[in-house]
């Protein structure tokens, strides 16, 4: 490809200098060599700075009834000073937190950071818990460890449903809307918060805050059914800016602006994104887009208008673009005018979807922006690796930031991550049991993260994603089955037809797989082949069209496959939604593994009947 021969666009990263240090069981202990630069107590001084440095410069926009309404750093100063003293006026502290059930918005952001000016410890909660969920559930128990005095809600007549369910677990809160009072809960209005005259009591607050203060409270799902409460404490946000700022330097050489939509109850979102705008006092443009055939739609318009400087997205996300990217000059135009790095996270980026950015930016500019990523997590605030030079390839982890220390420890054939620094959570909120059973006893985090050297004689050459230990399992034959690396190779050779799998075959004497379609993609396919009627869902996933073009991608991995522990035998494709209510989606959109194999036993056990129905593709 032409796109392969030309320049990359030049951006000042930091340094790789990683030193590797083999212990004596075999373990491998990885650190950086950069040293780590100085950083703030708190966040909130960052606020403080920029709205004395750059008063008039747009720190967060939001886009309301088709018009850009902006908030610079000294307006948003102002305003979290007020909050934070309507904030002080009631009995709010550790044992009575805020809870925050809102979307990205204006007055999200604002109770937040006023929160934190104060000390008082916060928690967004993913809206779907208390929008899509039929159980409220995972709400539930999120409020029950939350104890909240403060419940704000973006839209008091959409969250009454789920207010109302959970009634008796939040009589003592008060509930604060942002529009459209619920009809039936007593309520307050954001408004009367906002108006609240600070006093000489915020600034005495704001002085007491200190690293070790607790900032808020993410909860992650991760492989469990419900979720885990990660305590994040200024010293972590901070440290992990710094540490962040020294991979990627040309963050703080000119403001940045980004065109973000990744959800503030994540931490890829909230700590990584909306932090980096605060840490180097840059701007915020919330997207209200998503990354599906609808949603991309508000992201387009918001990318034709505004040119980010750092472009953050899921693969999923980057996958959606690409087609619009392709067909339109202005927005092709506007989006890599300004561009210097193209960030993915939370998956696997197809190399297809990969080389199409890169070919798509030399016919904009006549260069390659460099794709990038991260390997992190909700517990080390989010940072722990970063691939910070151009040229690399998708998967590519990179090495460890300055002052993490990054420990692999063998486990059968693999080694698991463990990480220890200033970055890294102390537990999870009132689960003391579960957070001691994260530490080692050298206090090294276990992620339950495999990882592999690219290259073992050349740390700097980064880490590759080896799976997950817990997900991995043993055929009949004793043999291991890396099921991380292959649910990546199962999607990627389907042509984005297979959205997700989940790979069956423990203690069995084979592989199959229960395979979740990208049904947009397979109505493409559909209408390229001259099938234009009407199909429902079912009738999709059922078309032999369909079929046939999934068991021609699994007999082509198969043909690579080498061996057993990589070969798909049968598999099913679930015509039902993995649910939230069960654990089988966690709040970041993946699929949890163990949740789906335990509550769909029977379907697994028809991917091993003795005479399989018409629905099993032998392969």
């Amino acid at each position: 490809m032409k796109s392969q021969l030309a320049p990359y666009r030049q951006v000042h990263f930091g340094k790789v200098d990683t030193l590797r240090q083999d212990l004596p069981d075999g373990s491998i202990l990885l650190t950086s060599n950069d040293s780590l630069g100085s950083y703030p107590n708190k966040m909130g001084e960052k606020l403080i700075h920029w709205a004395k440095v750059r008063p008039d410069h747009t720190f967060v926009a939001q886009r309301i009834e088709g018009v850009w309404q902006r908030l610079s750093y000294q307006a948003t100063l102002h305003k979290v000073e007020a909050l934070s003293q309507a904030l002080l006026n009631r009995p709010l502290d550790v044992d009575r937190t805020i809870v925050i059930l809102s979307e990205n918005s204006l007055d999200h952001l604002l109770l937040a950071l006023a929160a934190m000016h104060v000390g008082i410890p916060y928690s967004p909660i993913s809206p779907p818990y208390a929008l899509i969920s039929s159980d409220f559930g995972k709400l539930r128990h999120c409020l029950k460890l939350m104890t909240p005095g403060l419940i704000f809600v973006s839209d008091g007549e959409r969250y009454e449903k789920a207010l109302t369910a959970v009634q008796e677990d939040i009589a003592d809160s008060e509930i604060v809307f942002a529009q459209h009072p619920p009809l039936k809960l007593k309520s307050t209005p954001f408004a009367e918060l906002l108006n609240t005259k600070p006093t000489p009591e915020v600034e005495a607050a704001f002085d007491r805050v200190s690293p070790d203060t607790i900032t808020k409270v993410l909860f992650t799902s991760g492989s469990t059914a419900m979720p885990k409460g990660v305590i994040n404490t200024q010293r972590m946000w901070c440290v992990n800016q710094e540490q962040i700022v020294r991979a990627l330097p040309y963050m703080s050489e000119s403001p940045p602006l980004f065109v973000d939509w990744l959800p503030w109850n994540h931490t890829f979102g909230s700590n990584h994104n909306v932090g980096l705008a605060l840490y180097h006092g840059g701007s915020i443009y919330i997207d209200e887009g998503k990354p599906t055939p609808q949603g991309i739609r508000v992201t387009v318009e918001n990318l034709r208008e505004l040119s980010p400087t750092t472009y953050f997205n899921v693969p999923k996300g980057y996958e959606e673009l690409v087609p619009y990217l392709r067909r339109d000059k202005v927005l092709r135009d506007s989006f890599f005018r300004n561009l210097q790095v193209m960030f993915y996270a939370g998956a696997a980026m197809a190399q297809a979807v990969w080389d199409d950015l890169e070919s798509l930016s030399v016919e904009s500019i006549g260069e390659r922006v460099p794709i990038i990523t991260s390997m992190g997590m909700t517990e080390s605030a989010p940072a722990a690796l970063f691939c910070n030079w151009s040229g690399g390839f998708s998967g590519l982890l990179g090495v460890p930031v300055p002052a993490l220390e990054l420990k692999l420890v063998p486990n059968d054939d693999k080694y698991e991550a463990r990480y220890r620094g200033p970055n890294l959570t102390p537990g999870y909120w009132r689960q003391p049991e579960l957070s001691a059973s994260v530490f080692d006893e050298e206090r090294f985090f276990r992620t339950g993260d495999a990882f592999k050297l690219v290259d073992p004689d050349d740390a700097n050459k980064g880490l590759l994603f080896d799976g997950r230990i817990a997900e991995d399992f043993k055929l009949s034959s004793g043999t291991w089955v890396s099921v991380g690396n292959l649910r990546a190779h199962i999607v990627s050779q389907s042509n984005a037809l297979i959205q997700d799998a989940v790979i069956t075959g423990h203690n069995r004497d084979y592989l199959g797989a229960i395979l979740f379609l990208n049904l947009p993609q397979c109505r493409k396919l559909l209408t390229e082949a001259g099938i234009l009627a009407e199909l429902s869902d079912l009738e999709v996933m059922r078309h032999p069209k369909i079929r046939e073009k999934i068991s021609l991608s699994l007999k082509n991995l198969n043909q690579q496959a080498g061996g057993s522990s990589n070969r798909i035998a049968r598999a099913t494709i679930s015509e039902i939604a993995p649910s939230i209510d069960l654990g089988e989606i966690t709040d970041k959109g993946s699929l949890n593994q163990r949740a789906i194999l335990r509550h769909r036993a029977e379907l697994v056990e028809g991917v091993y009947g003795l005479e399989p129905q018409n629905h099993i593709l032998i392969i």
